[in-house]
């Protein structure tokens, strides 16, 4: 799924208020989305800010905004 600029807002918000993670592990993770051209959930699992079942939420959630 490509983000959009709203959807990139709203997600960002999603991560923020429902999984609590903060701004700073959030950059951390879509630097390294830009740098490695790798879907930024995914990075968010690899690096250990979400676990697997935050992971889950995260593809539900992307899956009800398309």
């Amino acid at each position: 799924m490509i983000l959009t600029p709203h959807i990139d807002t709203k997600f960002i918000n999603f991560l923020k208020k429902e999984l609590l993670l903060t701004s700073c592990d959030i950059s951390v993770a879509v630097r390294k989305s830009r740098i490695n051209k790798g879907p930024l959930p995914m990075l968010l699992w690899q690096y250990g800010l979400v676990n697997i079942e935050q992971l889950e939420r995260i593809f539900d959630w992307l899956e009800s905004q398309s």
